[in-house]
């Protein structure tokens, strides 16, 4: 069931309705409600991976008490080593057993061994690295001390499938959302406004601008070959404002949608795209896998502590298994290893410009440099995102081939960069309200990147407040991308 889709359209106000008006005596009921709610919403997609989350959290609810209950270290350590093996031993099954099957028998093929591939081909259930990461990061916890167990089982069931960030994050932390299934939840006005706030400007980004985008970008990866310098440039660039706009939408619509239900998910993005470097990036953007990946395998693995190799070298294999995490394609590995090394030479020259600026008496940045620097790692982030959505290695080396190709003719003259737009765009009026909707999407997030929407929104006088909601709401029924919606990007992970 999608956000932007009928079914969800009606979901959403039977179960607000039942959740305030006919379940709202009792938090345990609310509880029951927000479950089946939840089940009921996992279950659209496929009804048999409901097995998966519900034995996923069956074996946490019960590891988590006995970990807790016991003061055995080895016996503790057991238990979470059958956390951790159950639950990446699901995920890997499901999520990368064609992955290495596919990869087995080709290695075998250039060897000149030919094998046949079994009949068994593995669904991947929506949603599993994001409920998996949710459910471990509580027996993790549980283990290190900083959480006590829940003993009600419907409160945990319901906060692994709290439907809102089931599918696609954020991810939440147990320490952070699971006490909100204890305490006793009344209707907030203001909280709902926002809420409502919130699922309007995330479907916007998703519906107005990342499907409307979808399009013209297919036709590029789609048919990498038959495309060159300015037209695979243009793609790049079109795909990194399309992923943001589509994942940042899904999760400020999952963040909407929990305030109806007076729950207060996590933010997960904050204006990325504005970054100035690739660390200002990682704080920014999904927000919440980065800081997962920080607390549960950097810093294990030793974070910045000893020597500057192993600070490297810890920094690398964490972006590295994240990008395997994103998906079982070496294209994804390639986009996890080259943020790495992005991250790795920004350590290594940012101790030669602190000299500089320090030599040449800069105690501020220049807005120009610091337009430079966004422009830099906007052009660094794209560059890495054409690996992640070309359709395979292959496609991926040949749109780096092109990337450059004939480039000079194109831009030589203006009817050169029309033909190049014409390939590109159905007709100048869809790229006019395109480009339309993109600056209203700089405007907001330039307007809010060292705040909230919350904190813009507020100052404005109620007339005009108004008057910004019936605009984007007249502007997402008019140019929304409804005649075929597009699944969010971020499902498949």
């Amino acid at each position: 069931m999608l956000f932007n889709s009928l079914a969800f359209a009606l979901f959403l106000p039977v179960v607000f309705f039942l959740y305030w008006f006919v379940f709202n005596k009792s938090v345990r009921r609310q509880n029951i409600l927000v479950l089946l709610a939840s089940y009921y919403f996992y279950g659209s997609w496929d009804w048999r991976f409901l097995s998966l989350i519900f034995l996923s959290s069956l074996l946490d609810y019960i590891v988590g008490q006995k970990i807790y209950s016991t003061e055995d270290q080895k016996k503790r350590k057991r238990l979470l080593i059958i956390s951790i093996v159950f639950n990446l031993g699901m995920l890997g099954f499901f999520k990368y057993y064609n992955f290495f099957v596919d990869t087995f028998i080709a290695l075998f093929s250039s060897a000149g061994i030919h094998l046949t591939k079994s009949t068994l081909e593995v669904l991947l259930p929506v949603g599993i690295s994001f409920y998996t990461f949710q459910t471990l990061s509580y027996t993790i916890d549980i283990y290190r001390r900083k959480l006590v167990p829940t003993k009600d089982p419907v409160a945990f069931f319901a906060f692994v499938a709290f439907f809102p960030q089931l599918v696609a994050g954020p991810i939440e932390r147990a320490i952070d959302l699971l006490p909100q299934f204890h305490r006793e939840r009344k209707f907030d006005y203001k909280e709902a406004t926002a809420g409502l706030r919130k699922i309007l400007w995330g479907l916007f980004k998703k519906v107005v601008i990342a499907d409307n985008i979808a399009r013209f970008v297919a036709v590029v990866y789609d048919s990498p070959e038959d495309f060159y310098g300015l037209s695979v440039i243009i793609a790049m660039v079109l795909f990194t404002i399309q992923v943001y706009c589509d994942f940042s939408g899904y999760s400020d619509t999952a963040i909407g949608v929990a305030q109806l239900f007076n729950f207060k998910l996590a933010v997960n993005f904050r204006t990325p795209l504005q970054s100035k470097s690739m660390r200002e990036f990682w704080t920014r953007w999904h927000i919440t896998l980065s800081t997962w990946f920080r607390d549960y395998l950097y810093i294990p693995l030793g974070g910045n502590r000893g020597s500057k190799s192993r600070w490297r070298f810890n920094l690398f294999i964490t972006f590295l298994i994240s990008g395997f995490w994103h998906g079982a394609s070496w294209a994804f590995v390639v986009w996890g290893a080259l943020h790495g090394v992005y991250l790795i030479i920004e350590i290594q020259v940012k101790p030669l410009f602190d000299r500089f600026n320090k030599a040449v008496g800069l105690v501020k940045v220049p807005r120009i440099l610091a337009a430079i620097k966004v422009f830099i790692m906007f052009n660094l982030l794209a560059f890495s995102l054409l690996v992640f959505r070309a359709e395979s290695g292959e496609d991926a080396l040949v749109l780096i081939q092109h990337l450059l190709v004939n480039i000079g003719d194109q831009i030589s003259s203006l009817s050169n960069i029309k033909e190049v737009f014409k390939e590109l765009f159905m007709n100048s009026r869809s790229l006019v309200y395109l480009i339309m909707s993109i600056g209203i999407l700089a405007i907001v997030d330039f307007t809010i990147r060292k705040g909230t929407i919350e904190d813009f929104i507020y100052k404005i006088p109620r007339p005009v407040r108004f008057g910004i909601y019936f605009f984007l709401i007249g502007w997402f029924l008019i140019f929304g991308a409804f005649e075929n919606p597009q699944e969010f990007v971020y499902f498949q992970f």
